[in-house]
Parts: C-alpha cells; sequence; structure tokens
C-alpha cells in the first residue's frame, strides 16, 4: 500500500494524504507551530490509530464469540509533556456497549492490548529510510 502526501498550496502546512480507494484525507499542523489546524495533526492521526486499532479487534472478538457488542466507544488521552525525552503516553478509555458481564469486559480489553497498532507502538522496531524522488 502506498500513500501519498502532498502540500495542499505554498505558505500553508496542510497536506492532503491520497489513499487508494478512499476519498482524500488532510493533515494540517497546530497554530502554535504556523498551521491553521483545518485538519488533525500527525500527533492526533497516530493517537486515533491506537483508538480505532483497539475498538476494531475488540468488535472482532466479540463477534467471533457471539458476544452481543453493540459498539465500542474508545476515547484517546494524550499527554505529550516528556515527548522530548522520549516519552509519549497514551491513555485509552474503551466502553463496550452492549456487554455488562464483568469477564467478557475484562476480556476484551485484553483483547484489545493485542491490538496490531498497540504492538507496533510497544513492541516492534519500525525502520524508516527517506529518500528523495
Amino acid at each position: 500500500m502506498t500513500i501519498t502526501v502532498i502540500s495542499e498550496e505554498a505558505g500553508t502546512l496542510r497536506q492532503r494524504v491520497e489513499l487508494e480507494g478512499f476519498e482524500d484525507l488532510y493533515v494540517d499542523a497546530p497554530r502554535i507551530v504556523g498551521g491553521q489546524e483545518s485538519a488533525p495533526d500527525p500527533h492526533d492521526y497516530f493517537d486515533l490509530s491506537l483508538g480505532a486499532c483497539k475498538a476494531i479487534t475488540a468488535q472482532m472478538y466479540a463477534y467471533r464469540k457471539g458476544w452481543p457488542l453493540s459498539g465500542v466507544t474508545a476515547v484517546v488521552s494524550r499527554d505529550e509533556r516528556d515527548e522530548r525525552r522520549g516519552i509519549y503516553r497514551l491513555e485509552v478509555v474503551l466502553t463496550f456497549h452492549g456487554i455488562d458481564d464483568s469477564d467478557r469486559l475484562a476480556r476484551l480489553t485484553e483483547i484489545s492490548d493485542r491490538c496490531p497498532i498497540h504492538r507496533l507502538m510497544t513492541s516492534a522496531t519500525v525502520e524508516i529510510t527517506t529518500r528523495q524522488g
């Protein structure tokens, strides 16, 4: 899969993201660094990918088990105070709708920690190569 990021216009930090098969997405920077805040910033997409992955993973598990999960709400909170020192904290609060059994709720929470993005963020070595095109 290839993702293409294209600057929208000179003088702004807004970017258009092309992803085959989907409508374009947009990324902008916070005002404090010169952006217009017209779209989520890169940190937002990083954080939301974790919440979305946890919700999808829990849903897949519940559906496979035949549990009456009617939806998931994932609230992701960011603490970036120590990011420059290499510490970026995310807290995810999951609400599972349609299930009241405490054992099942605990299991869904546990399973959500096994989502691919959680594992990628916490245990993978990511190698990035940047070059001119």
